[in-house]
């Protein structure tokens, strides 16, 4: 089967061991819920014959089909599958996805282990494509990984990722998008073979706290990398190991000129500001970045009158505010690490920021143009898995429609 046009030829490989994987967890009935299994015994003794079963998400999503339905042809291979929206079109609340047409017996037990597959990539797909479209100008890194329980479904939501950020692409081609993986496993969805990755910070207290040290044993070790990244907040020293890690790596390294690129990584914990801020330095920062006076005039520009307006409660302008003043990675910390950095002379040093990287703060992060060049993060998958749980009924039996009452909108 080729691979999905919207995706770079390398997911191909990725996608056939994701299918690999399920198979390999065992028999289908072991895997299944029991009252499939149940239902395929009986269909088996009494007869069976053809049915269609309609599938749907309660909620929007963008399309990411293409993991289920090669599941569904590996599962039950005399099954004809009927896609509704390719992967990467914008899929409105319970509009049908998928209909899957063949034996009852062979589907049933099958219905479990599809339903797992469709909702978590095409929510995944969601959200990428609403943070890419938010940061245009930035590039986004996939850093999931520690943040799912296995393989499975690292592949399930790389794939989502890398789908919805091509969606992004094709609606803006302004869009930079989602350029690599922290995994090697899931790396080739977005057209590479390895994954990136700068350095934890336990690297950085195995080299005494000192920053410059672990960029110095990181780029000894690691000669290959290209993108050599230094992490800046294990001592709370965010511009000062900024400036060291850039001095060392332009200056005493005097890589500047070796074809290397060189950034820092922002990833101070929400627990402090970072350093030389607090939340009304904070203020002052942004206000100068954007030219406006007054913190509430500050989050009405970024989110538009409208919106302040709608939002008696200020349940959101105070979400914005700690989004841009608040500790932690802030907008506020990411331009005053820039300024920082441009002050000391390095402004060709890239800014990386991670955690907590969601819809929302993308939102705020690109609405205020705060000057990240790099975005790692995790949060395109789902905040709850409520929001993944697909649907799927029958709606014909041999050829005569029936549906249990309330799902006729799924003859249409």
């Amino acid at each position: 089967m080729p691979t999905p046009t919207i995706l770079p030829p390398q997911a191909e490989a990725a996608l056939e061991r994701f299918v690999d994987l399920v198979v390999a967890s065992g028999p289908v009935e072991t895997l299944t819920d029991k009252y499939f299994s149940h239902t395929r015994r009986i269909v088996e003794a009494n007869g069976n014959m053809e049915v269609v079963y309609a599938v749907f998400l309660r909620r929007r999503v963008v399309a990411a089909l293409e993991p289920a339905i090669r599941l569904i042809e590996r599962l039950a291979p005399d099954a004809t599958i009927t896609r509704f929206f390719e992967d990467g079109e914008i899929v409105p609340s319970e509009k049908k996805l998928l209909e899957i047409r063949g034996p009852f017996a062979q589907l049933s037990e099958a219905e479990t282990l599809i339903l797992q597959k469709v909702g978590f990539p095409c929510v995944c797909a969601n959200n990428a494509y609403d943070m890419c479209l938010a940061v245009p100008y930035a590039a986004f890194i996939d850093m999931h990984a520690r943040h799912a329980p296995g393989a499975e479904i690292n592949l399930l939501a790389a794939y989502g990722a890398a789908v919805g950020s091509a969606a992004a692409k094709v609606a803006d081609n302004e869009v930079r998008g989602f350029i690599g993986s922290s995994q090697d496993l899931t790396a080739p969805f977005y057209g590479v073979d390895r994954g990136v990755g700068t350095m934890p910070h336990s690297l950085i207290g195995y080299a005494g706290g000192n920053a410059v040290e672990a960029l110095e044993r990181f780029v000894a070790s690691v000669p290959e990398t290209k993108i050599v990244t230094a992490l800046v907040d294990y001592a709370g020293q965010e511009t000062s190991d900024s400036i060291a890690c850039a001095k060392w790596f332009f200056e005493t390294a005097k890589l500047g000129d070796s074809g290397k690129v060189f950034g820092v990584r922002l990833d101070t914990h929400g627990g402090r500001f970072a350093e030389g801020l607090d939340y009304e330095k904070s203020v002052e920062v942004v206000g100068a970045w954007l030219d406006v006076a007054g913190e509430y005039n500050i989050v009405e520009r970024v989110l538009g009158g409208r919106a302040v307006q709608l939002d008696a409660s200020n349940i959101l302008v105070d979400r914005v505010r700690r989004i841009l003043f608040g500790s932690g990675v802030s907008v506020a910390s990411i331009i005053h690490t820039r300024r920082a950095l441009d002050s000391a002379g390095y402004k060709d040093t890239k800014i990386v920021a991670s955690s907590g990287f969601n819809t929302q703060k993308c939102q705020v992060v690109g609405a205020a143009q705060a000057p990240v060049d790099t975005i790692g993060t995790g949060s395109f998958m789902p905040a709850t898995l409520t929001e993944t749980y697909a649907t799927a009924d029958i709606i014909a039996y041999d050829g005569v429609k029936r549906v249990k009452v309330g799902r006729e909108f799924l003859f249409d």
